[in-house]
């Protein structure tokens, strides 16, 4: 029998595809949103309207599943004011995971950022301590999108802690589409972008391999419970066309290079990933050139 896995935000961007990537994987699933699907879902899925902050409505869609995977909540700081943001991504957070606990499931996976760290949308323009970034790096948020991030981290160790689940915490970079990775060029060095982008070493995540991480953290977690992990979801590679170490160097000169990275290879550590989920991303922009 297969198993059944709520998806909350499954209309959206990467819900979407990660219906779309358990159905393949011969999942059940339910999609739980506020907003409904675009299209009509495939058959072994099913569509629940719902509020993801309130958790008796959450909990009647999870009936009968056996894992969650939750990636509803507003996905950056600009769209909304500040106490929004944060209050709506930590309030699902807790209301996902408080339902799943209620129920007695033990294996989760949610939504969190490379904004955790602090320098994605920070007024103050600053750099990481270190590269390879690991998992093991501070988190220094100035701003309340990437706080809501470590402050949902915080709530899935709790859990973790508590009830013994499984929660894995996904640090998607960028998520990017195929199409907009197509023939992208690479930023050289005088890119007017270039020195922005070094705040997150000129990261991305093809949807395709953010989706496939999700479903083996669940995977993983059946087979082998680890508790609380974070997880870096970064692309192999940067977006750049230019040496990492070599633009390391040109825009945060003070940034602590522990280890070599290798031609355009990422500035962020992914080997936790593979090593505890199996996961290692398999598409780069550069795959269409």
């Amino acid at each position: 029998m297969s198993e059944r896995i709520l998806v909350t935000g499954g209309s959206g961007r990467l819900g979407s595809q990660v219906v779309t990537e358990l159905l393949d994987h011969e999942y059940e699933v339910v999609s739980i949103d506020r907003v409904r699907p675009a299209q009509r879902l495939p058959l072994g899925a099913r569509f629940v309207l719902a509020d993801i902050r309130d958790v008796g409505e959450i909990a009647y869609a999870m009936k009968r599943c056996d894992a969650v995977i939750h990636l509803g909540a507003i996905p950056g700081p600009n769209s909304h004011p500040d106490e929004v943001v944060f209050g709506n991504n930590t309030g699902a957070t807790f209301a996902v995971l408080q339902a799943a606990s209620l129920l007695g499931i033990r294996r989760a996976a949610i939504a969190s950022s490379v904004s955790a760290y602090g320098m994605a949308w920070s007024e103050r323009r600053f750099f990481a301590d270190y590269v390879p970034l690991d998992e093991a790096h501070p988190l220094l948020n100035h701003d309340a999108y990437g706080l809501s991030k470590e402050v949902d981290e915080r709530t899935a160790q709790m859990f973790a802690r508590r009830d013994g689940m499984s929660v894995a915490c996904l640090r998607f970079h960028w998520v990017a589409c195929p199409e907009e990775l197509r023939g992208r060029p690479g930023q050289e060095m005088n890119d007017e972008l270039f020195a922005e982008g070094g705040r997150g070493f000129w990261g991305y995540i093809d949807i395709r391999d953010a989706a496939r991480a999700t479903r083996l953290a669940i995977e993983a977690a059946r087979v082998a419970p680890y508790g609380f992990e974070p997880f870096n979801i970064v692309a192999s590679d940067t977006l750049l066309n230019v040496a990492t170490e070599e633009a390391i160097r040109r825009v945060s000169p003070e940034t602590v290079i522990r280890a070599p990275i290798e031609g355009c290879a990422s500035a962020f550590d992914i080997a936790k990933a593979k090593r505890l989920l199996g996961w290692e991303p398999l598409h780069s922009w550069r795959d269409a050139e």
